[in-house]
């Protein structure tokens, strides 16, 4: 059994939606927040966890194995650091961090500790994206050519009222950093590593200091091609995923936070060949979605089994990402990942 303590319970109540489904696996034995009434809210009969106000009275607790971090951006790294040196693993909400100086240091603090750190990327669990990646996986699909990602969504007044949001100090970006990331996050592990890309951010939907929409094309190591289309003045919350392969195009609904949960068409260029394509899969093996897909990787890597967890190298990549993205806009380069201490943007980002 995994003892977590969950930091912050904002987006914290759908971590412990998920650790409660897997209540074999895990149990949540405290929650930590500045407004106690607001984990009483989230309590459900037969929960037993801790309501603490003190970030370290969990770093402390000795029966604690895993510190689960949902707290604002700006907090995600120290946090981290902190939860390393006393001992536990590491479950944190996007982004990992802010810079790639502070991805280097929970490097070198996880292996000073010898404990895994889990950066949070649930998108990748559900049905059709399972069925995507078994395809792949019996060279059904061929080369990927193309991929457009659509993260359109609607923000506003109401959102932006807690006081951290839209600001660099506070949230340290904002379309790109903080709705689209998922969506980059499930090209890569779909299409692989990008090679570089072109990006263009502005603000043109709310009075905030950060950015709300984005355009951004990327080329892919493989040579394939991608584009990101970003807004936060839809009229609702849509995501929308398209990857054209040599043999095939897949295509996701529209649902917005788990774009695997939603029935995907997958469409074989030659026609002849789809009757093979649906054969294969109606055989892919059933997985779980989002959080709780994303939680049962984890509880099998801390067993030592066979799994797909998300790394902390995941969540490097990701940083370097939004690291280039940033560089691009500012610039109007085309620009290679940043890898190193030698990029411009190494400490971070901000303006």
């Amino acid at each position: 059994m995994i003892h977590v303590a969950i930091l912050g319970a904002g987006i914290g109540r759908e971590h412990l939606a998920g650790f409660r489904a897997l209540k074999d696996r895990f149990t949540v034995r405290a929650i930590v927040d500045q407004d106690l009434e607001r984990i009483e809210g989230i309590r459900q009969e037969g929960d037993n966890f801790s309501a603490l106000s003190d970030i370290d009275e969990a770093l402390a607790d000795p029966q604690v194995h895993v510190i689960d971090i949902c707290l604002p951006p700006h907090l995600h790294a120290s946090v981290t650091q902190r939860a390393l040196a006393a001992g536990k693993h590491v479950i944190c909400e996007k982004p990992l961090a802010t810079s790639l100086a502070d991805v280097d240091e929970i490097r070198r603090a996880a292996l000073t500790a010898g404990r895994k750190v889990y950066p949070v990327f649930q998108y990748r669990w559900g049905p059709s994206l399972a069925q995507l990646r078994h395809l792949m996986a019996c060279g059904l699909t061929g080369q990927l050519q193309v991929a457009a990602l659509e993260t359109h969504w609607s923000r506003g007044g109401d959102y932006y009222a807690v006081p951290w949001r839209g600001t660099w100090a506070g949230e340290r970006g904002g379309a790109v950093l903080g709705h689209a990331i998922h969506n980059h996050d499930l090209l890569t592990h779909i299409a692989g590593d990008i090679a570089g890309l072109s990006a263009l951010t502005t603000t043109r939907i709310n009075e905030i200091e950060t950015e709300d929409c984005a355009s951004i094309s990327f080329v892919m190591t493989s040579g394939a091609l991608a584009t990101s289309s970003i807004t936060l003045g839809a009229a609702g919350d849509e995501t929308r995923l398209r990857f054209v392969f040599e043999h095939l195009t897949a295509t996701s609904g529209t649902a917005p936070y788990a774009p695997g949960a939603q029935p995907w068409s997958f469409e074989a260029r030659a026609p002849q060949a789809q009757e093979q394509l649906d054969a294969a899969l109606r055989e892919t093996p059933i997985e779980p979605t989002g959080f709780v897909g994303f939680f049962t990787h984890i509880a099998l890597d801390l067993a030592g089994r066979e799994n797909q967890a998300v790394t902390l190298e995941d969540g490097a990549r990701s940083v370097a990402l939004v690291t280039a993205i940033y560089h691009s806009a500012r610039t109007g380069l085309q620009v290679a990942l940043p890898r190193d201490s030698s990029h411009e943007l190494y400490k971070g980002w901000l303006p």
